[in-house]
């Protein structure tokens, strides 16, 4: 989602109805503050997340909102569906309609989805060049063999879109569990992978993007805030 920013001059002139000519003077008499401060600069780029007020009149005052949650089974990764219920309607915040989603999950996949208004910092999740790691948990209907092991590190080539994947770390819990680490998300991929020696994913669910885990506390379909501190710290590579 792209970041909303755009000059001072215009947004004020947007905003208040009156002629970017016109905010020059409005500009030099010093009745814009940007952020607590008196703007002077026609040029200054302001976001969605500025606070701008004009003559005491606020004209923006959004803040940057960052939610996780722990996606069900049956919801779909999506901020509108006509079939099914989204993991937007899970949420209560009046505002849930100006959020969007950072990295989907399958319809039947589970675990971490995160949610954010803030369009510069779910890029910085989802850029490839950026390789951040995703971890999941799968359980598998066959037991899983050293050769699917070795394929998922050295990569796998798909045919279809002509893409050979990054290598990838399979972690062995037992002979039908294990935890994926992708920095990549390409569609179905870790089903797919399995699917080249025909073991099917029974259970797919999302521990960690970056370094943001997944808060055990919360239950199928719960969500909270993002602390500061997860905030600051979730763009980095490794996820465990």
């Amino acid at each position: 989602m792209a970041s909303k920013r755009a000059r001072l001059d215009r947004f004020i002139s947007s905003k208040a109805g009156i002629s970017q000519k016109a905010v020059r003077p409005i500009l030099a008499q010093g009745r814009i503050l940007v952020d607590g401060r008196v703007a002077t600069d026609t040029q200054q780029l302001v976001d969605e997340f500025s606070h701008i007020i004009f003559d005491d009149q606020v004209l923006q005052a959004n803040s940057p909102r960052y939610l996780m949650m722990n996606k069900p089974k049956g919801v779909v990764s999506a901020t509108k569906d006509d079939k099914h219920k989204t993991v937007i309607d899970l949420l209560e915040q009046a505002d849930r309609d100006s959020l969007h989603i950072v990295g989907r999950l399958d319809f039947n996949s589970t675990g971490l989805l995160l949610l954010t208004n803030d369009g510069r910092w779910s890029r910085q999740l989802t850029e490839p060049d950026r390789k951040i790691t995703k971890l999941y948990r799968v359980k598998l209907a066959n037991p899983i063999t050293q050769a699917t092991i070795d394929a998922f590190a050295q990569g796998m080539y798909f045919e279809y879109e002509d893409i050979t994947t990054r290598p990838a770390q399979l972690d062995i819990i037992s002979d039908y569990v294990a935890e994926v680490s992708l920095t990549e998300g390409k569609y179905h991929q870790i089903k797919r992978m399995f699917g080249r020696f025909q073991n099917e994913v029974l259970e797919l669910h999302r521990i960690a993007i970056g370094n943001l885990k997944l808060d055990p506390s919360l239950a199928a379909g719960e969500s909270r805030q993002l602390t500061a501190e997860e905030v600051n710290t979730s763009t980095s590579i490794v996820a465990k």
